[in-house]
């Protein structure tokens, strides 16, 4: 049966042949992202492109072949669920027409009289030369792509006058390298090894088609890789851009709460590293609540003058109280609210609430106070603050407000609860030097990811948001080798943005291969040029 031009919102079964792309699970197309969502049955090497099922609904079911690829049962699989009326989308490597395996499988769909559909990826004989800063076909006659596999003669590929790109090679570069010089290409022709290409893990050594030999000597290489041979290579000086970010393949350790860490890793990752969450900090509500619902009542009733908030969980836990009780942000009117910072103050907006005061300076308790009006009894109606905060918060703010001729109602508004031990792998990294980085944005964040997991491995880049928790990392032996300008997780990563590209610069300008953190310690695999 031809493919049909078929629907999948129709009852019989369908299967879409979608291509995954190169690596990076952002080059995934929009059709393919599509079907993923509409899908009933995934089927794929999760180990390769689990990322991807992030596209799905919770209820699709995934077949993982990365232990069971054997043709003929996936085959089976995907025309037993098309079948019974599902929609089952295979995910293949790259694009499923570019040296695909999936032939077979695309042919047992139509010899089983199953609808089916063939979407195309994105190539990584493109994708992974533009990541490597390496233009397919820039100023050149002839862009060729060639399977190692199915070549027996190099002499008629020697001849090529552009860009010559090489599927399955890397095992054979040097053979195929001799070969291509026997043939005719000269000698000195640049040529790239690219392996992992557009992931983090990507990693480039350039050489000519005589020196292939000594420079992959140790470099390490593995497929996935491509092997580029010709003058554009040598424009990769120019146009490298991936390769070159400032944490480019840095894995950072974010202990931070998963709501908390969002922006944050997102941020860590356009600058190229790899962060991976791990909860240090459970908020939990007050084991007594009647605290809270009577400074609730007292700040409608107008009880208070000025309500400060600390954190952005103060506020939530605030909003969730007004919820409860059908409230909203207008209860907030005549009130004069505060904020300690940035994030305290977006929370607060996206509430409907615009703060009246926050610190122009540094944004903490002592910045909050620094900018706080004293009470003046014929300015202020009201003499009363609240302040909702963390079972565990310090009482610098009270007493200066004290101070200051204020008199504070200190809520309990949250608690905050060491979190479960991360996984083994985990705590090994953490202790062995597995991550590059740690980013600390509070003391308690020190106090529990090392109460949890231990100390990080001295080798790894300790980076914290101000003076306070630098203070507390150095009470728990940890050197401190980076700290945000102002007490921010945006200007944390930033900073540590700014340490990388320092090292990487340096090493560049030695002469030497950019090294992570963990490829220092001791043991540690070295790639070199």
């Amino acid at each position: 049966m031809s493919p049909a031009n078929h629907s999948t919102q129709t009852r019989s079964g369908f299967v879409a042949f979608v291509g995954a792309g190169p690596g990076d699970e952002n080059l995934l197309t929009l059709r393919g992202a599509d079907l993923l969502g509409r899908a009933d049955v995934v089927v794929l090497d999760r180990q390769a492109y689990g990322a991807l099922l992030r596209h799905c609904r919770e209820d699709a079911e995934v077949v993982d072949i990365s232990a069971d690829a054997a043709e003929n049962s996936v085959s089976l699989k995907t025309i037993q669920a098309a079948k019974a009326g599902r929609t089952v989308v295979r995910l293949c490597s790259g694009d499923p027409s570019f040296f695909s395996s999936v032939t077979d499988e695309v042919a047992a769909c139509a010899k089983a009289d199953v609808d089916f559909e063939i979407v195309p990826g994105v190539p990584p004989a493109t994708a992974v030369l533009t990541y490597a800063g390496i233009p397919p076909a820039a100023s050149v006659p002839e862009f060729r792509i060639v399977d190692a596999a199915q070549v027996d003669d190099w002499a008629k590929h020697a001849a090529c006058e552009g860009t010559l790109v090489i599927y399955n090679g890397v095992a054979d570069a040097v053979p195929i390298s001799k070969a291509l010089i026997a043939g005719g290409k000269p000698d000195s022709t640049p040529v790239a090894v690219t392996s992992d290409g557009t992931t983090t893990e990507q990693y480039t050594v350039v050489s000519t088609l005589g020196r292939l030999g000594p420079d992959l000597k140790h470099a390490g290489m593995t497929e996935p890789a491509l092997v580029v041979v010709g003058d554009a290579v040598g424009m990769r000086d120019r146009l490298s851009w991936f390769e070159t970010k400032s944490l480019f393949g840095w894995r950072v350790l974010v202990p931070r709460t998963k709501e908390q860490s969002k922006g944050l890793s997102e941020q860590l990752r356009s600058y190229g590293a790899v962060p991976e969450e791990v909860p240090t900090i459970s908020v939990e509500p007050p084991r007594t609540p009647q605290q809270m619902d009577r400074a609730i009542k007292g700040l409608v009733t107008g009880r208070y003058e000025w309500v400060a908030f600390t954190s952005a969980n103060a506020v939530k836990a605030v909003r969730e109280k007004f919820e409860e009780y059908g409230l909203d942000a207008r209860a907030f009117a005549g009130l004069k609210v505060a904020a300690v910072g940035e994030a305290t103050s977006r929370a607060l907006v996206e509430f409907g609430v615009k703060p009246d005061l926050m610190p122009t300076g540094e944004q903490s308790s002592e910045g909050l106070l620094a900018e706080w009006p004293p009470y003046d009894s014929m300015l202020d109606p009201i003499n009363r603050v609240l302040l909702p905060r963390a079972d565990i918060a310090t009482e610098t703010l009270v007493a200066g407000l004290t101070q200051l001729g204020w008199e504070c109602d200190d809520v309990t508004a949250y608690r905050t609860v060491r979190a479960a031990p991360p996984p083994a792998p985990i705590r090994e990294a953490i202790k062995g030097g597995g991550f590059d980085a740690v980013l600390f944005t509070s003391s308690s964040t020190v106090r529990n990811l090392v109460g949890i997991a231990g100390k990080p491995h001295n080798v790894t880049v300790i980076a914290v948001i101000g003076p306070q928790t630098a203070k507390t990392a150095e009470e728990f032996g940890l050197r401190v080798d980076v700290m945000a300008d102002k007490p921010s997780a945006s200007a944390l990563a930033a900073a540590l943005a700014d340490y990388g590209a320092k090292m990487r610069h340096a090493a560049v300008s030695a002469g030497e291969v950019p090294r992570r953190p963990s490829q220092m310690r001791r043991g540690a695999r070295r790639r070199v040029k």
